[in-house]
């Protein structure tokens, strides 16, 4: 019987009701393996192939790029989602043990655009992958509303959509994936031309495209039986997802000389291929749907009271405004821009978390008290994130940067990596910060102050 009260058990509508703990390791997996599986990230393939702009990794390069940026983004996530499993709180409650309550609120604000971005992209994905099928037979306006009342309505029951996704949507996702994958492979795709050159910009690209779930990631967590299932999960069904469709997007613009605007053509022209990319297109709405609910639980950082389904339709509805007019060449930038701010807050968050107590003092009442000393980590990790990278985004910006790299003598080497420069200079400022407020709270007991 027990598996019965399951089904009927929904994520509580106000933060303060507790979170229900239904979701297993499968759950999770599958969860996970179907955000990593987006159409987006087959026209993305390309930022993964040649991140500089004519200097293309060989097909080596970029799939081991692929399973080295998604081993070490999904860890992040993953390791995000332990408190979030452990605590049963959202991601951006958590953050006011980090924080505090008030601080909170800069990273619940950032994490809400980029959700918003997020959510608005996967809605575009839709809408073309709709018309890569069927035409103009339907306007694009259209297929967005469609998707969004779709995305809305999974919201309303977020836990009985992740068991929808695991019982159903995922052995779809699996055969039309390799079914796809046969097809395109088959027509023997050129993947031998380019060198190793862009390989540390190519994970970082990888990484960014991880961890963007950062910052959501306790949001599902926090209804996990146990933490390691939501880590084994979260690592496990993510990284081998993303890792094939990064593979599977690169085949695809082989076939179409790296154009990323015809990339799902090979994919509608296979066999049977209108059927089975229209099961991905389909699936897609679990990216804007994951959007949608984690923006809508952030929101409630501010208004834990009110109830997240009033919280969802709104989003949603802005969601699919946002979509009408979204500018999908931006998406490079910003990819670029979460990497830079996400990581090194993960890198602050884990090692007070795990490595300075934080698991046993954290704070995350709705005034829990300010910490700033964690915010000068964050801040040092995000510059030297932008020092070290060389993937161009927006002019103005690249040029800051580049004034402040010549002003410290800064040279650029290949190996260097954004994304793990961000993550170092974070986690060892918050380790030294952390030790030396230790330190000096000793002193102050020893001569009783």
């Amino acid at each position: 019987m027990a598996p019965a009260v399951f089904d009927d058990v929904e994520a509580p509508l106000t933060l303060e009701e507790e979170a229900p703990k239904t979701l297993g390791v499968l759950d999770q997996g599958a969860f996970w393996a179907n955000l990593g599986v987006s159409l987006l990230g087959f026209s993305g393939a390309l930022f993964l192939l040649d991140p500089l702009g004519g200097k293309p990794l060989t097909f080596t390069g970029a799939i081991l790029a692929a399973v080295v940026g998604s081993l070490i983004g999904t860890a992040m996530v993953g390791l995000a989602a332990i408190p979030g499993a452990r605590t049963g709180q959202p991601a951006m409650v958590l953050l006011r043990g980090l924080f505090g309550a008030r601080l909170s609120y800069a990273p619940t604000v950032l994490n809400i655009v980029q959700l918003l971005g997020w959510g608005a992209f996967e809605l575009w994905v839709v809408a073309t992958g709709a018309e890569a099928i069927f035409g103009d037979a339907v306007p694009y306006e259209v297929w967005v509303v469609a998707a969004g009342a779709l995305t809305i309505a999974l919201t309303i029951r977020p836990l009985g959509a992740l068991r929808l996704l695991r019982r159903y949507v995922t052995v779809g996702v699996i055969v039309s994936m390799v079914w796809l994958s046969v097809a395109l492979f088959s027509r023997g795709p050129s993947l031998d031309a380019g060198s190793w050159d862009a390989f540390a910009p190519a994970v970082d690209y990888v990484i960014a495209l991880s961890v963007s779930w950062v910052p959501v990631a306790a949001d599902y967590a926090r209804h996990s039986r146990s933490s390691s299932g939501a880590f084994t999960g979260i690592v496990g069904g993510y990284t081998v997802a993303q890792v094939a469709c990064l593979a599977l997007g690169i085949a695809a613009l082989a076939l179409v000389g790296n154009d990323a605007d015809k990339v799902w053509e090979p994919f509608v022209a296979a066999p049977l291929g209108a059927l089975f990319f229209g099961m991905l297109v389909l699936r897609e709405v679990d990216q804007s749907f994951a959007n949608v609910y984690s923006t809508s639980v952030s929101i409630q950082n501010f208004a834990p009271r009110v109830d997240r389904r009033i919280i969802s339709v709104s989003i949603g509805v802005l969601t699919i405004a946002i979509a009408l007019f979204a500018d999908v060449n931006s998406y490079g930038a910003f990819l670029s821009v979460i990497g830079a701010v996400f990581v090194p807050m993960f890198a602050v968050l884990a090692v007070d978390y795990f490595l300075l107590g934080g698991a046993a003092r954290w704070n995350m009442a709705k005034d829990a008290p300010l910490r700033w000393l964690t915010l000068p980590p964050w801040v040092l990790g995000f510059a030297a994130y932008w020092i070290v990278t060389v993937t161009p985004t927006v002019a103005w910006w690249d040029g800051v940067w580049a004034r402040v790299r010549d002003a410290i003598g800064f040279g650029h080497q290949p190996w260097m990596n954004a994304a793990l420069a961000a993550f170092l200079v974070s986690a060892l400022t918050m380790l030294a910060t952390g030790l030396l407020a230790r330190l000096a709270a000793a002193r102050s007991v020893r001569h009783g102050r």
